[in-house]
């Protein structure tokens, strides 16, 4: 598809879980011949121009691996509050001025959700854009209604329908309405439009909605945005056919039986109270082997049948895993679907609860909830997940579907796709 060199610019606020999706889209554009660049949080300019990109500060600066700031988010019913109005809405002013700046001289923006500048800033330079939408839960259709973090008691009425789910949804709005004021105000200061809401309706681009996750976890809805395109999940990772590159990784595999992965993901990892205790704790119930990823090792006992490692390639570890425990973010579920391994589900927030129940109803995990996870709880799931084959079977049948998505390519044909109509148009 021939659409002619383009300058395409990422603008991406959050955790690696963010940024990850944007650069493996980036590479590939990269490799399609296309000049691409990033405005992000400063903190990770070094990654992001070690992959070869130009960087551009996209504030609020902060750290997303500071402890303290997870720490903020922590509770699982006022974390997206406080995320959305202690953490980026009073930022926004600057936010918009940074990503202005940055996109003046390109021609094809694409933004994370949580970017909520970027409508803004696409309608004031009349730049054609598209949205990355992560999870499922963030289309809020309902007709597949999400598992909502700050009500998630509501999940029993999944069933009523859509119109009564269309009434909860409207009240939900209502209730936060007041906090887009910034949202707003910004609009008013620019001249521009007055936009409808910047959670349900303005986040998503006119031109092309990106549902980057798979149809295994969620299929299309009739009321997602008609410009949306489901590619599939879009891994920023090494295949999962490679060998382990560490050799430390690669011995302890040879080793013995294959483990259960721990993981908490990019966020919930800066901040995993007594997760990894009592994961080592359960390990030691079932008698089974393990491996830690994210871990401080002094957090656990030094065994020679666990190890503790700060960071491991998922694409390497999981798939020669008996089963992997995580948090339920919308990339690591997306990686443990695709290494046909049943999961256990340790939700901590946000979307996670949500892709947790999906995957319990595809059949391929079990979830326990942060509150109620203990060495016998966790034991008991896990046992269950290599006793009963169904989840392996699921698991494999999953994996088998998924292997026919290729999120990163599929994605990038859409993007270009888009690009031709507007060069011919």
């Amino acid at each position: 598809m021939n659409t002619g060199p383009k300058k395409i610019l990422f603008a991406t606020i959050g955790s690696l879980g963010d940024l990850h999706p944007c650069l493996a889209l980036a590479i590939e554009l990269k490799s399609r011949g296309h000049t691409v660049a990033f405005a992000a949080t400063p903190f990770y300019r070094a990654k992001v121009e070690q992959c070869g990109f130009a960087f551009m500060p996209l504030r609020p600066d902060w750290d997303p691996t500071s402890g303290e700031l997870v720490a903020q988010c922590e509770n699982i019913r006022r974390g997206p509050e406080v995320l959305l109005r202690k953490l980026i809405l009073p930022h926004l002013s600057n936010t918009y001025a940074d990503l202005l700046a940055a996109a003046r001289d390109t021609d094809f923006m694409i933004a994370g959700e949580l970017v909520y500048a970027a409508p803004l800033v696409a309608e004031k330079l009349n730049l054609r854009s598209a949205s990355a939408i992560l999870s499922p839960c963030t289309f809020f259709s309902v007709h597949d209604p999400p598992i909502m973090p700050t009500a998630p008691e509501l999940a029993i009425l999944r069933k009523a329908g859509p119109r009564l789910h269309r009434i909860m949804l409207n009240l939900s709005s209502r209730m936060i309405e007041s906090w887009w004021r910034p949202v707003r105000a910004l609009r008013r200061v620019e001249g521009l439009g007055p936009g409808v809401n910047p959670l349900l309706h303005d986040k998503f681009a006119p031109g092309l909605v990106l549902a980057l996750f798979s149809k295994c976890l969620a299929q299309p809805q009739p009321d997602w945005p008609p410009q949306t395109v489901q590619p599939g999940f879009a891994f920023y990772d090494t295949p999962h056919s490679a060998e382990p590159s560490d050799r430390t990784i690669a011995e302890f595999l040879a080793a013995g039986e294959p483990p259960i992965i721990f993981t908490q993901g990019s966020t919930a990892v800066h901040h995993p109270g007594d997760f990894y205790r009592v994961s080592f704790e359960a390990v030691r119930r079932i008698r089974r082997r393990a491996i830690l990823v994210g871990a401080d090792p002094s957090a656990v006992p030094e065994a020679p049948d666990v190890l503790v490692l700060r960071y491991a390639p998922y694409s390497e570890v999981f798939p020669r895993a008996a089963a992997n425990v995580h948090q339920g973010g919308s990339g690591t579920t997306g990686q443990a679907m695709q290494a046909g391994r049943p999961m256990l589900i340790v939700p901590f927030g946000w979307d996670q609860p949500d892709n947790a129940a999906r995957a319990v109803r595809i059949g391929v995990a079990l979830s326990v909830s942060r509150k109620r996870y203990s060495p016998h709880r966790a034991a008991q799931a896990m046992q269950r997940l290599i006793d009963e084959p169904r989840f392996q079977q699921r698991a494999s049948s999953v994996q088998k579907q998924m292997q026919a998505e290729d999120g990163v390519s599929s994605a990038c044909n859409a993007i270009e796709e888009l690009l031709l109509r507007c060069t011919v148009g």
